[in-house]
């Protein structure tokens, strides 16, 4: 069986580093456009793909929205992690939200995860891009995350299974 894909992959989007520039819902600032309230953005397939995607070692990349996909990916695995010693909601909203703004490696770094999957940036401009880009999206997962960890206000022992889980051999540092 294979991994899930993004159904944005036929998308037209502004690109960087390989990665597609997706619309999100989202009151964080960057370069991606606001998506549509009533439709599902990429923050949404994350989510909805990351307990079925993080369970393959093997990826198989059909357009620049999987690699946003599978950053993504990495990060709410990253967050599990930071949530497994959180016992409140408020905690863990806290904890997600200084996580996503913390620094972190883009494209080009030698600590980024993804070196070989997506390409480096070739400009000042597309750097600021990408690191723009990949802070809106941590800002937007961090968000939404809280409330599918705590569904009725207590931690989803379903979803923190998935924390001990490496998608692709891989994992983000920070």
């Amino acid at each position: 069986m294979p991994a899930y894909h993004s159904e944005l992959n036929e998308l037209k989007a502004q690109e960087a580093c390989g990665c597609a520039i997706l619309p999100i819902k989202t009151r964080a600032r960057g370069p991606a456009p606001p998506a549509p309230e009533d439709q599902s953005d990429i923050v949404d397939e994350i989510l909805t793909l990351f307990r079925a995607n993080v369970l393959f070692t093997n990826f198989e990349i059909k357009g620049n929205a999987d690699r946003v996909l599978i950053y993504g990916t990495l990060f709410v695995h990253l967050c599990l992690k930071k949530l497994d010693r959180c016992n409140t909601k408020t905690d863990a909203t806290r904890i997600l939200q200084q996580t996503a703004v913390d620094s972190f490696a883009i494209p080009g770094d030698s600590s980024f995860p993804l070196g070989g999957l997506v390409r480096a940036p070739s400009s000042a401009n597309e750097a600021e891009t990408i690191r723009g880009f990949f802070k809106q999206l941590r800002e937007a997962i961090a968000f939404r995350l809280v409330d599918e960890v705590f569904p009725n206000g207590e931690k989803s022992k379903w979803w923190m299974l998935f924390a001990k889980r490496k998608f692709m051999n891989k994992e983000l540092s920070r």
